[in-house]
């Protein structure tokens, strides 16, 4: 007999709900826009995740990531995450970014025009990607 626990890696799949009223299943699925894409991309691959805190400041400030800015910030995070950093603030090029290290995931999302006279509190490190 063995004390191994065996995790078998199960598929992301959208989220489904029932419709009592026309008794039907309802699938929710993300929007078409290629920033929704790439955020599920990077959100099933592994890498850094946004919650949806984050996700919601991103599209109402209109803020898209490349990927080069996205290898940065991953970059960023792994750096912060190897000096032991737990929550950090990530500067990438005009936006701030508070990271949760240990949850690999960006908790908000400032632009450069909310950045003047803005305080950042409950972070233990900082760094520019």
């Amino acid at each position: 007999m063995s004390d191994r626990i065996t995790i078998i890696p199960q598929p992301i799949r959208p989220t489904q709900t029932h419709d009592v009223s026309r008794n039907k299943t309802v699938v929710k699925t993300g929007g078409t826009g290629s920033f929704d894409q790439l955020l599920q991309n990077k959100i099933t691959s592994g890498g850094v995740k946004f919650s949806k805190h984050a996700t919601d400041r991103m599209l109402s400030r209109g803020i898209n990531f490349s990927a080069n800015q996205m290898e940065r910030l991953e970059s960023a995070v792994s750096q912060v995450n190897a000096k032991g950093g737990k929550e950090s603030l990530v500067m990438l090029d005009n936006t701030a970014l508070v990271v949760s290290v240990k949850n690999d995931t960006v908790v908000t999302v400032v632009d450069k025009e909310q950045l003047k006279n803005n305080v950042f509190t409950k972070i233990d490190s900082a760094v520019i990607a």
